[in-house]
């Protein structure tokens, strides 16, 4: 039992110095209003049977508060009425610019392929992206994202949340792991480590996108247009972040736990094409909050059980001020009073996707 508390201990340590690693995001404060440079921006959105989302969103996309921007929508094979709903939203607002991808072409790695014809469709050299069933919490996201351009920042990530359901527990836990992603994500990125950005909220230069060759070192995996774009382009100097409240976006979250396993599986599986040093530092992460977790229980009933709770209630002071804080930024406040329970979900979850994508492939975009 001596054996396995001094792991224990080892093991939670650790874990703890990624989260008080985490404490540097979720105290930072947002910067000054940033400077509206008013940069030409293309907004690009892949939609594939998305006409419902499109009638409900694409007005708040349309009236951005931007003096130069156009909305490019990219049609991915639907069989609905998404094009016919675009050639409608056209008919009044020729900032709006239509990509038609037919079936015959669907095969050429999807969504990745019906992107990149987006891109060569854009006519500024500023690329914003976000899905068609997102929202942007103002009318000033446009603005918020492209001011953090600069001559050396030619990647910017935002983050991208989910509409708040009251009384649904899974839509606790989609957006406490979203929350917890981003966390990551934007605390990766201020270590001078950047390893993903969500396709809801992320933007970038087409000349770095051309730089990059577009996607293709990763073209043959199906998913990842967004995250393993990132993971190839981004370095210390050239990613920017921007966590104004005004800078949000706001998804459809999954309305049952199937379709959201579907998708978790999926996201998943993108990360073993990551970086190896991105692979190993999320690795030991997640390593170490599980066996934190076994190692915990079997210490409680023996006779080390109270240090086994005094690291507990140490690990739960510093996460509950990364949680709370990093909750407040981004509008997920209610969130931080049952973390403990979410994060034991989240934990749970991860594992049964693990071994259920060793067992068999997860499917992908639509």
């Amino acid at each position: 039992m001596l054996t396995i508390l001094v792991a224990f201990v080892l093991i939670g340590l650790i874990n703890l110095c990624y989260y008080l690693g985490f404490l540097k995001f979720a105290f930072a404060k947002n910067e000054n209003p940033p400077v509206y440079k008013n940069l030409p921006v293309s907004l690009i959105i892949c939609a594939k049977n998305e006409a419902e989302n499109l009638k409900n969103f694409l007005p708040v996309i349309l009236s951005q508060d931007h003096p130069d921007f156009e909305v490019v929508v990219i049609n991915d094979a639907s069989i609905d009425e998404t094009l016919e709903v675009l050639e409608d939203f056209q008919l009044h607002d020729p900032r709006l610019k239509i990509v038609d991808v037919q079936n015959n072409e669907a095969f050429w790695a999807n969504k990745k392929y019906a992107i990149t014809l987006g891109i060569k469709k854009a006519k500024k050299p500023y690329l914003l992206f976000t899905d068609a069933d997102c929202r942007p919490e103002s009318n000033q996201w446009l603005k918020e994202m492209s001011a953090h351009f600069e001559e050396k920042k030619s990647i910017v990530l935002g983050y991208g949340g989910y509409f708040i359901q009251n009384r649904s527990l899974l839509n606790k836990i989609i957006r406490f792991e979203t929350l917890f992603t981003a966390i990551q994500y934007f605390s990766y990125a201020g270590w001078g480590k950047p390893y993903m950005g969500v396709g809801r909220n992320l933007a970038y230069t087409s000349e770095e996108f051309f730089a990059q060759n577009g996607f293709a070192t990763h073209l043959h995996i199906k998913s990842g247009d967004d995250d393993l774009f990132v993971n190839q382009a981004a370095n210390k100097t050239n990613t920017a972040l921007c966590f104004s409240p005004l800078g949000i976006t706001r998804s459809v979250p999954k309305t049952d736990f199937k379709s959201w396993f579907t998708q978790k599986r999926r996201h998943v599986s993108i990360a073993s094409h990551y970086k190896i040093e991105h692979q190993f530092m999320l690795g030991l992460f997640y390593t170490t909050q599980l066996l934190f977790w076994i190692f915990f229980f079997i210490l409680l009933f023996g006779p080390f059980w109270q240090a086994a709770l005094g690291l507990l209630a140490l690990r739960w002071i510093v996460q509950g001020m990364v949680f709370y804080n990093s909750g407040k930024k981004f509008g997920e406040e209610d969130l931080f009073w049952i973390f403990p329970f979410l994060e034991l979900f989240l934990i749970s979850a991860q594992l049964i996707i693990f071994i259920a994508n060793i067992i068999s492939k997860p499917t992908h975009w639509k």
